[in-house]
């Protein structure tokens, strides 16, 4: 009978399948050894797609140290397969208590990294407030999210971000492709695997229209849905109507949807007085990173009554009587209900990651503490190698094309 780790191993050997860009940027960085002598901490959902990253690092020179960045995004097959491999160390286990997740978060700092990668800003976070003095001999971090980024710019605002971090969230090969598509996708997954319900025909109420929140909102209006986006900026509700999506506050939008997806990085998008105006019946999820989008802690002190109807899908019957459904506990629906973004896309993200502490580690105490770019000639790398696993070709510009872009004085 076929072991934990080695179910995890084919789960890996899939995804390194549909991660041609990670394959490109590996002979590389194994043969110049980029990160050796060097201590990489991770804190990532513990996927497939994350262990081949962990492993081009670890082959790279690094010693990694691995821990999850959501509660019920590990999978534990991942977390045996690893553990198999010396110069890498990790700790996870999905449905894991907050003690032990933050436990687990401390065992990675308490090894000193030399260098960081965060989703979400807990370990980056942490290591600032509880951990001043290793997390000043930091070299660097990169962080994966958007809601990570808000948090880390709050942070730096304070004077209390301590190392350079890379905001690889910004590089457009990741919100475009990663954010639009790979959420979009896996959000909808997620959904369909704890209802198994009709898509087409529901109104379905998006809440926020970043990126993110404009793949989950495409996806659905591809699968019939009638999508109703919900907003707090004027720009984007616009962006949204003109796309053609209705738009309307989350209190209108409230009595009429069907299913409710929430996808903004905030607190407190969906609440009490929102859970009182809903259809009996109406499905609630969440495709932001932390639990708090939706606020289950009044679901939970005010339910008459709780039953789990299926697989990360839990009934909530509420003193007027009506029936709300909730997947996942609130966590992110992609993750706790399905199997996370598809490789192919985190093929992008990831070689991003790789590549952005590759660049951190070669401008060692020459970046401030602060939040910066992803450098655009590792953006434009990787997109040309994504193209270039696709068999896809571009143009170059000429000579006298370059040089009209260059100048100023060619008119009518």
């Amino acid at each position: 009978m076929m072991d934990v780790a080695e179910k995890g191993k084919l789960l890996v050997d899939w995804a390194q399948k549909e991660m041609p860009v990670l394959k490109m940027i590996r002979e590389n960085f194994v043969q110049n050894k980029s990160f050796a002598g060097l201590k990489i901490g991770a804190c990532l959902h513990v996927t497939p797609e994350t262990a081949n990253l962990v492993l081009l690092l670890r082959d790279a020179g690094a010693k990694v140290f691995l821990t999850a960045s959501n509660p019920l995004s590990t999978k534990d097959e991942i977390v045996d397969y690893l553990k198999n491999y010396e110069g890498i160390w990790v700790e996870s286990k999905r449905g894991e208590s907050t003690q032990e997740y933050y436990n687990n978060i401390r065992k990675v700092i308490s090894n000193q990294p030399d260098l960081v990668i965060d989703d979400g800003g807990d370990l980056i976070s942490t290591m600032c407030s509880e951990n001043k003095t290793i997390s000043s001999r930091v070299i660097g971090g990169c962080e994966e999210t958007t809601t990570g980024i808000i948090r880390l710019n709050n942070l730096h605002k304070e004077g209390k971000l301590l190392f350079p971090v890379i905001a690889v969230n910004e590089a457009k090969t990741k919100h475009m492709f990663d954010n639009r598509y790979g959420t979009g996708q896996s959000t909808i997954d997620g959904i369909l695997r704890a209802t198994n319900i009709m898509i087409a025909g529901k109104i379905c109420v998006v809440a926020g229209y970043g990126w993110c929140g404009k793949g989950v909102a495409q996806r659905l209006k591809g699968m019939g849905a009638r999508v109703i986006v919900t907003e707090i900026d004027p720009i984007k509700a616009l962006e949204a109507v003109m796309d053609g999506f209705e738009v309307k506050t989350m209190e209108e939008a409230s009595t009429i949807g069907d299913i409710f997806i929430t996808v903004t990085g905030n607190i407190d998008v969906i609440t009490e007085k929102h859970f009182n105006l809903m259809k009996d019946g109406a499905i609630l999820a969440n495709a932001g990173h932390f639990n708090v989008e939706i606020n289950v802690e009044y679901l939970e002190k005010n339910k008459v009554s709780k039953r789990k109807i299926r697989e990360n899908l839990e009934e909530y019957i509420m003193p007027n009587g009506k029936h709300l459904y909730l997947i996942g506990e609130g966590r992110l629906t992609n993750l706790v209900a399905a199997e996370g973004h598809p490789a192919s896309v985190m093929d992008m993200s990831f070689a991003n990651q790789a590549l952005s502490l590759e660049f951190l580690a070669k401008n060692k105490n020459k970046l401030k503490p602060g939040i910066y770019q992803v450098p655009i000639e590792i953006d434009r790398k990787v997109a040309f190698y994504k193209l270039l696993s696709m068999k896809i070709r571009i143009d170059d510009l000429n000579e006298k094309q370059q040089k009209y872009l260059e100048s100023w004085n060619y008119g009518t």
